[in-house]
């Protein structure tokens, strides 16, 4: 009994000591954790979600116009969260009540029900004439 309080007692100091308030040190400097290039911490790389981010991103040379960003959200499957996820990252939903008929892609984010408002944004980001690209 004695054997096993000592023992205890050793590796409880022992995991005690091996705590300590500074991080762990490589040389001079502290040990950093990296991150891999183009993902956003809290997302998994190769995710169907961290792949649909990029297509709605403009790249940081030149900003993409609402309708490139809306024609690349296109690639996307039709009828998934991930293709609404696109769109509302173009446009952000601002849902009201009783939103009137949309005369225009930006009306589209007035609508309150998900399908509807996909299949709002499907019609008008499929009649965009593609643009040449330069």
């Amino acid at each position: 009994m004695r054997m096993i309080l000592a023992v205890a007692a050793v590796l409880y100091s022992a995991s005690a000591l091996a705590q300590t308030d500074k991080p762990p040190m490589v040389g001079d400097k502290p040990l950093v954790q990296v991150k891999p290039k183009g993902t956003k911490a809290g997302t998994k790389a190769g995710s169907k979600e961290a792949a649909a981010k990029p297509a709605a991103a403009a790249p940081k040379g030149k900003p993409q116009s609402i309708a490139l960003r809306l024609q690349a959200c296109l690639d996307i499957d039709d009828g998934t969260k991930d293709r609404l996820n696109c769109y509302d990252a173009v446009i952000p939903p601002a849902p009201k009540p009783k939103a009137p008929k949309a005369k225009g892609v930006a009306d589209c984010r007035f609508l309150k029900e998900e399908d509807e408002r996909l299949a709002c944004f499907n019609g008008f980001a499929e009649s965009i004439p593609k643009l040449p690209k330069s």
